[in-house]
């Protein structure tokens, strides 16, 4: 049966208001086109739809029974293009992000402020991940992007935008304060004790890395399962640490840490905006992306 939406849509409105000029109007139609479209549909069908009388129109028994699924299609196909509307004026919908760590804590959370502000109607939803699982999350689609800082291995289909550059920086405790004011080489700095994270994150990847440019072998003494127990663990004298500078804003000030002074260049780090190319972003999405974008620009001045 080859009977297209457009037949079925002007039938739902002459059943509904029994009457084909009424149905006319609404539809922005003419009378004769709707008489036509009903009597194809009846021959289409093999049956009247509709009987015509000095009373109006009235519907055969094949009729009632064709408007009564055609109500539940038309109201929900109604619901889907409000709901769709209301998500492409931002009004309401979801969006689920991967986010490292870093990336959550350098960009995600202060532009979430501003984002949920802007548009309470969107609910977001965060998973931490390390790096790859991140990177896995977007690639399967489970979220719709993702933030992480590199190191990171990204593949088709996945796409990248760096979206910041930034630099870990080295620093201790009280108990290590002769090392303040003397400028050390990396291979220096290896003779005391290293607290880094674990070997499963990209982080410990990218200090191993660095370490074997200097032909050094990494061996930490502690490991953290977060950047945020890096810190307390060095204001504690358990040994220094690489971690963004942003981190220890408040401990620098406070004078509980204080950065090691270090001859050997730490490489820049980014934080990338990974999507799936197969996967396009939603408006919300594209909104949070402009947001972290604008963000990451401005920090970066």
């Amino acid at each position: 049966m080859n009977i297209n939406y457009e037949y079925y849509r002007i039938f739902y409105y002459v059943a509904k208001y029994k009457n084909l000029t009424r149905a006319a109007e609404v539809l922005c139609n003419n009378q004769p086109n709707i008489t036509r479209t009903i009597k194809l549909m009846e021959h289409e069908f093999g049956c009247n739809l509709i009987v015509r009388s000095n009373r109006g129109i009235s519907l055969t028994p094949e009729g009632e029974q064709l408007y009564s699924h055609l109500k539940i299609a038309v109201h929900q196909i109604q619901l889907a293009e409000n709901e769709i509307l209301k998500t492409s004026e931002l009004q309401n919908g979801v969006v689920t992000i991967g986010a490292s760590e870093t990336g959550l804590r350098m960009l995600l959370l202060p532009v979430l402020s501003h984002f949920k502000k802007a548009y309470p109607g969107i609910r977001v939803r965060i998973i931490n991940h390390l790096t790859t699982q991140a990177l896995i999350s977007a690639r399967d689609g489970v979220v719709d992007f993702s933030v992480v800082a590199a190191p990171a291995d990204i593949a088709k289909p996945l796409l990248s935008e760096s979206l910041l550059t930034f630099t870990d920086i080295p620093i201790a405790g009280a108990s290590f304060s002769h090392l303040k004011n003397t400028p050390l080489s990396l291979i220096e700095l290896s003779k005391y004790p290293l607290i880094c994270l674990g070997e499963d994150t990209m982080t410990y990847r990218f200090y191993e890395k660095f370490y074997q440019r200097h032909k050094l072998l990494m061996e930490p003494e502690f490991v953290a399962a977060t950047t945020d127990q890096i810190l307390p663990m060095i204001k504690n004298n358990l040994g220094f640490g690489f971690i963004p500078e942003i981190y220890a804003v408040e401990a620098l000030k406070s004078e509980s840490v204080f950065k090691i002074p270090l001859t050997t260049p730490i490489p820049s780090r980014e934080i990338y905006f990974i999507q799936n190319e197969n996967h396009p972003l939603s408006a919300a999405a594209r909104e949070l992306k402009k947001l972290l974008l604008e963000y990451a620009q401005s920090i970066m001045r």
